[in-house]
């Protein structure tokens, strides 16, 4: 089995990192993760447990199909999928955090974001590249946490500057 785990801290409170990861994901997830061509929504009305989708991906010039669904979805804290025919897993879970103050004045809760990435058993054929596959999921993990921390302050700082 291969997994992976990156986690990174969002200088936001946990509710808007919460509603951009979790509760916009169909519209968000194409957006952090570049590597999707296309994603259709296979389920109606807000995200939820049980919501599903199809998406095609093209990971370093492979080319998937999968249909996945929402396992977990605990607000503010985990949002959970798993490919319907178990092929992986793939958690987000958001911890918010009281950062250490650096001077005088109010601190701002920040979010830890942790995301992580369980591959069911490589078959015998695949194992000898077990450390290659290992390290692409690990690098796809790092990238994925630092697109959404981007993504999440940039898009959360202009909607302030629009509210002025």
């Amino acid at each position: 089995m291969i997994s992976a785990r990156a986690e990174i801290l969002i200088e936001r409170p946990a509710e808007p990192v919460f509603a951009f990861v979790v509760l916009d994901f169909f519209k968000n997830y194409p957006r952090w993760s570049p590597e999707v061509e296309c994603l259709e929504v296979l389920s109606s009305g807000p995200i939820c447990v049980g919501s599903a989708a199809r998406q095609v991906r093209l990971d370093q010039g492979r080319r998937t199909d999968t249909t996945f669904e929402v396992v977990t979805l605990e607000s503010p804290l985990c949002l959970e999928f798993r490919e319907l025919s178990n092929r992986y897993r793939i958690r987000y879970t958001l911890d918010q955090v009281l950062p250490e103050p650096v001077g005088p004045g109010p601190v701002a809760l920040h979010t830890l974001l942790t995301f992580s990435v369980t591959l069911k058993p490589l078959s015998l054929m695949m194992r000898p590249f077990a450390n290659l596959i290992r390290t692409a999921v690990q690098e796809g993990a790092e990238r994925t946490v630092e697109s959404i921390k981007e993504l999440v302050e940039k898009e959360l700082v202009e909607s302030d500057v629009r509210g002025c």
